[in-house]
């Protein structure tokens, strides 16, 4: 497939991947120019928040308490460009204690995951996470 940005599905994977790039460059500004400002996020068996201030307040509390890159990312979407989802593996650290979370002290983790999203106006809507938490609690619990 060559992604020339002329189709919607082909913006859709660039949406994602431009979203996931100023993940892993640290750029929370870059995220959150991308989502709409009523996007809903799922996170992995918590809550759903919705709005981009949420999400910001979200963003806070993972910088304090984590740092991770994604690596391996592949993403998909639907021919007409409203949905798309990525898989990747994330590599982090877990640097503070998380509520509700074991404690943290520097332990590195590897986990594979995976997101969901909705796509509205060529912004991001919802974004679903998933992984496997008992993974990660059982990788950082060794630590």
């Amino acid at each position: 497939m060559i992604i020339d940005g002329s189709r919607k599905q082909d913006r859709a994977i660039e949406l994602v991947l431009a979203y996931y790039a100023a993940f892993n460059r640290g750029d929370r500004d870059g995220m959150l120019v991308l989502l709409a400002d009523d996007v809903v996020h799922d996170l992995n068996q918590g809550p759903r928040e919705t709005g981009r201030n949420a999400f910001a307040t979200f963003l806070t509390r993972m910088d304090a308490c984590y740092r991770e890159q994604l690596r391996d990312i592949v993403v998909m979407a639907s021919p007409d460009g409203d949905r798309a989802a990525a898989e990747y593996v994330v590599h982090g650290e877990y640097l503070r204690d998380d509520e509700g979370l074991p404690p943290a002290n520097g332990q590195g983790y590897v986990l594979p995951g995976g997101a969901f999203f909705e796509i509205r106006h060529e912004r991001i809507a919802r974004v679903s996470n998933y992984y496997n938490l008992q993974d990660w609690i059982a990788q950082v619990s060794r630590g």
